[in-house]
């Protein structure tokens, strides 16, 4: 198994200048802008409770996935299979607020980096979603 350094020299982030900041920067100007967005901010806004939680674990979630740290310790699945009323024009838009975030704050090697990934996971999600029965939000609030 590789150490904490050597992944750090082999993944993806490194090669483009990815850093924990910017990752920091990223998420939570992209955050602010889906919790103002009239199409994503009542879905957003409604299964997230603790906004602060949230963006740290967003942050654990992207530092994996960019720079091979291994922090994030969730299950991005269950929680969107949870919300009974996303569907594909919100996956558009979120991907496309995702796409000019990381263009206004990331230099263009790391933005096309975190734009790949995203279109990558966003196509997961909808995936995953599309053939899983939906429990109404209620039933199963999203507390992070």
């Amino acid at each position: 198994m590789a150490t904490p350094d050597e992944r750090r020299l082999i993944a993806p982030g490194t090669a483009v200048g990815v850093t924990e900041e910017m990752i920091h920067t990223l998420v939570h100007a992209f955050y602010a802008s889906v919790r103002e967005d009239p199409e994503l901010g009542p879905i957003f806004n409604g299964a997230v409770g603790d906004w602060d939680r949230h963006l740290d674990k967003l942050c654990d979630f992207w530092s994996s996935v960019t720079l091979m740290t291994g922090r994030f310790k969730g299950a991005p699945m269950a929680a969107h299979i949870r919300l009974p009323d996303i569907g594909e024009a919100h996956f558009a838009r979120w991907l496309q607020l995702f796409r000019e975030t990381a263009a206004e704050v990331c230099p263009p090697a790391a933005a096309g980096l975190f734009i790949g990934r995203a279109e990558v996971i966003g196509q997961s999600l909808q995936l995953g979603i599309s053939g899983q029965p939906r429990r109404a939000a209620a039933d199963a609030p999203c507390a992070e």
